[in-house]
C-alpha cells in the first residue's frame, strides 16, 4: 500500500513525547553491557504479561494499518510486515476475525508470529506472549519461515513472497551457516532489529538457560543466540541486526506501537526510544587481552543449603563479570565480586573456583581452589516457599510466595506450573510454565497476581509479578506447583487428580510454624480460608522465622546474664531436637530430646552476643551477655 508520507514529518517531535517522565533514570551516562543491563532492569521492573490468548484483541491496538494508504481512521485493517506492499497496493488484508490455525497459501488467513522463535525458550511464559516480538502475520509466511534466523537472501533460493520477502539460503556474510533464513523487505528490516535486540535486553539473566547454538544444531534448526547474557547473539547476527536498525531509521509506526504496547504491558523497547543506544551497546573494542584470575575466594558463610562466596577483582580495563565453578562444572555467573551459591546438599564437600571474563569473553586462569562442606542442619528454609494461595471468583487468583532461605535468591530458574485435565485425551497435561525471574531478598514475599483480578487487598501495581498465563488461571481442582528448573520445591494439590474437593471455593494461608516448603501437599501445613479472602498479602506478618509471638515456647532469662537458659511451654518433654545457631549461620549446639527431665540449656560457652534457638519447627531469638 502506498505509505502516508506526512506522518513522517511529527517523528521527531513524537518519538520521545510519550516516554513516562524518569523512566530511563541510570541509563544516560552508561554505555556498553552496562547500558545494556540497566534497560534490562528498566524493562523488567513492571510487567503485565498476558495470556497467548489476549493478544488477538491488542492487536486492534497496536497492530492496525494507518501507514500506508490506510487513513488514521482505520480501524479494521490490520498491518502485517510479513505481506505489507509499502508502495502499491497488498495482494490480500486481513482483520483480526481472519485469525487461522494454518495455512498452504498466501491470503489465508494470519496468525501469531514469534520474531523470536518460541522454541528458542520452549513456548514458556512469559516470552511467550510478549508482544514486542509477537506481531500478526500471514499464516503461511509465518508456517515456511519456520524457526529460521532472520538473514540476508542467498543465491539459492526457495519462496518469494508476493511483497518480495524470501526464504533462501544463508547468504548473510561471516556467518558460517548456510541453512535457511527469511528476508523481510527493506521497509521493515529496522523493525526486526529492534525487536530482536529487545529481546536480548528484556530476558538477560535468561538468555543462557535457552536453547542457541552450541556447534551440534541441524543445519536448518539454528538459534542465532550464542549463550551469553550481555552480547546475546553470534557476532553475524549483531552485524545484521546493526546493519538493518542503522539502514532503516525509526518509524512513525513502531513509536505508535511502543506507545500502545506500553499502555497494554507497562514496559517500552528502549531502542524505539532511544536508536543511538544499538551502537552504544554493541559497537564495542575489547582490548584483546585476557584478565588476569580473580585473588582471595573465599568463604564468608556457610549454611546446610548454601555457602556465600566473595574474592578480590583483578585489574583489567574491561573486566564484564565472573563464572562460578562448582566440582568444575559452571554453576553461576555475576557481575558482582560475590555470590550465593544455592541448593546444595547438607553435610557435604563442594570445592569452587572463580573465572574471570571480559567484553571480549576471554577468559582468565581459575581462582585459588577452595573446599566448603556444608553444615549438617540450620534454621533456615532449604527454598523458596508458598505462603498464600488465593482462590476467587473470576480472574481473583494469586500466588504468594515467600524467601526464608537465609540468603538473597535468584529467581531465574523457578517457574511455576499448573496441571489441567484433557476431557477429549483423558489425561492430565502441564501446559508451558511461567518463568519467574529477578532477586528476591532474605525475609522478603512477593505476590504472582492475575492481572484482571480485582482483589480488595492487593492491585497490578503493587504486585511483584502480573500474569494471565495460565499458571494464574486455576479454578480449584488444578494441582498447581512451584519449580526450580525441573525439580518440585512446593506444591498446592495432588497431581493426577482432580482436587476441587480440597481446592474448591478455598484460599489457603500457610501456617506460619512451617517454615519449609513441601513437594507433597500436606492440608495441616495451611489455614483454610473462603473463597476471595485477601488479607496480608504480601506481608511477612504471620511468617517471617521471627514470628516468635505464634511460637508455642518462649526463653527466659533474655537476655542471659549467667550459663543457664530455661525454656518454657507446654509438653516439653515431646520436643524432639533443638539447636543453637549464631546469626552467620553456624550450627554451634545440637541436643536430642533435651526435655525429658529439665527444660534448662547450658549456655556458658557461648560468647556475648545474638543467637537463635532452634526447637524442632519453632525458632526464637535470644541474647547472651
Amino acid at each position: 500500500m502506498k505509505r502516508l508520507l506526512f506522518l513522517s514529518a511529527f517523528i521527531p517531535v513524537l518519538s520521545f513525547a510519550q516516554i513516562p517522565a524518569g523512566y530511563y533514570d541510570g541509563a544516560s551516562a552508561l554505555s556498553g553491557y552496562a547500558l545494556k543491563t540497566k534497560l534490562h532492569e528498566i524493562i523488567s521492573a513492571k510487567n503485565i504479561n498476558w495470556h497467548y490468548g489476549d493478544l488477538t484483541a491488542f492487536y486492534n491496538q497496536t497492530d492496525l494499518d494507518r501507514y500506508y494508504d490506510h487513513t488514521a481512521s482505520n480501524t479494521t485493517i490490520l498491518l502485517d510486515i510479513y505481506s505489507e506492499i509499502p508502495d502499491g497496493p497488498d495482494s490480500y488484508e486481513y482483520t483480526t476475525a481472519n485469525i487461522i490455525g494454518s495455512a498452504n497459501a498466501e491470503g489465508q488467513g494470519w496468525n501469531r508470529e514469534h520474531m523470536m522463535p518460541q522454541s528458542t525458550f520452549n513456548s514458556n511464559y512469559p516470552m511467550y506472549s510478549d508482544m514486542f516480538y509477537v506481531i500478526p502475520t500471514d499464516a503461511r509466511i509465518n508456517q515456511l519461515r519456520s524457526n529460521y534466523p532472520y538473514g540476508k537472501a542467498g543465491s539459492t533460493n526457495h519462496y518469494t513472497f508476493t511483497n518480495g520477502s524470501k526464504i533462501s539460503n544463508n547468504g548473510t556474510p561471516g556467518s558460517g551457516y548456510t541453512g535457511r533464513v527469511y528476508e523481510p523487505i527493506d521497509e521493515f528490516k529496522g523493525d526486526v532489529a529492534r525487536s530482536l535486540l529487545y529481546f536480548s535486553v528484556r530476558y538477560e539473566g535468561k538468555l543462557s538457560s535457552f536453547n542457541y547454538f552450541n556447534g551440534t544444531s541441524a543445519a536448518n534448526d539454528r538459534s542465532p543466540l550464542d549463550g551469553t547474557e550481555e552480547k546475546a547473539f553470534e557476532n553475524w547476527y549483531i552485524n545484521l541486526l546493526l546493519q538493518w536498525h542503522n539502514q532503516d531509521p525509526v518509524s512513525q509506526k513502531e513509536i505508535d506501537r511502543n506507545n500502545a504496547v506500553y499502555s497494554i504491558q507497562k514496559n517500552r523497547n528502549p531502542f524505539i526510544d532511544h536508536p543511538e543506544w544499538v551502537n552504544v551497546i554493541w559497537t564495542q573494542t575489547p582490548d584483546g587481552s585476557a584478565p588476569q584470575a580473580p585473588v582471595n575466594l573465599n568463604v564468608q558463610q556457610t549454611s546446610a543449603y548454601f555457602v556465600n562466596l566473595s574474592w578480590s577483582a583483578p585489574a583489567d580495563s574491561d573486566l564484564l563479570g565472573y563464572k562460578i565453578y562448582q566440582n568444575s562444572v559452571l554453576v553461576a555467573t555475576t557481575k558482582n565480586t560475590s555470590i550465593t551459591i544455592d541448593h546444595l546438599e547438607p553435610s557435604a564437600p563442594y570445592n569452587f573456583t572463580v573465572k574471570a571474563y571480559d567484553n571480549g569473553y576471554l577468559e582468565s586462569p581459575h581462582s585459588n581452589l577452595i573446599t566448603v562442606t556444608t553444615l549438617a542442619n540450620d534454621i533456615y528454609a532449604k527454598d523458596l516457599m508458598i505462603t498464600k494461595y488465593l482462590e476467587g471468583n473470576l480472574n481473583n487468583k494469586a500466588i504468594e510466595i515467600t524467601n526464608k532461605t537465609g540468603h538473597p535468591v535468584n529467581l531465574n530458574k523457578y517457574r511455576l506450573s499448573v496441571q489441567f485435565y484433557n476431557s477429549s485425551a483423558g489425561n492430565y497435561y502441564f501446559p508451558d510454565p511461567y518463568e519467574l525471574e529477578g532477586m528476591v531478598q532474605d525475609n522478603e514475599t512477593f505476590v504472582v497476581l492475575n492481572p484482571n483480578a480485582n482483589f480488595s487487598c492487593i492491585t497490578n501495581e503493587e504486585a511483584r509479578f502480573v500474569t494471565a498465563a495460565p499458571q494464574l488461571t486455576y479454578s480449584g481442582s488444578q494441582y498447581l506447583e512451584l519449580r526450580y528448573a525441573s525439580t518440585t520445591v512446593d506444591a498446592i494439590g495432588t497431581s493426577n487428580l482432580n482436587n476441587y474437593e480440597t481446592l474448591g471455593d478455598v484460599s489457603l494461608y500457610r501456617s506460619a510454624a512451617v517454615n519449609q516448603p513441601n513437594s507433597t501437599f500436606t492440608l495441616s501445613e495451611w489455614q483454610i480460608k473462603p473463597t476471595d479472602y485477601c488479607e496480608d498479602l504480601g506481608s511477612l506478618a504471620t511468617n517471617s522465622v521471627n514470628a516468635n509471638s505464634l511460637a508455642p515456647y518462649s526463653v527466659y532469662p533474655n537476655p542471659v546474664v549467667g550459663s543457664t537458659l530455661y525454656i518454657k511451654g507446654s509438653q516439653l518433654q515431646n520436643v524432639k531436637q533443638i539447636s543453637v545457631i549464631d546469626l552467620s549461620g553456624k550450627l554451634l549446639k545440637v541436643k536430642n530430646q533435651p526435655f525429658k527431665n529439665t527444660n534448662a540449656l547450658d549456655v556458658g560457652d557461648l560468647k556475648s552476643g545474638v543467637y537463635l534457638l532452634k526447637i524442632d519447627e519453632f525458632t526464637l531469638k535470644f541474647i547472651k551477655q
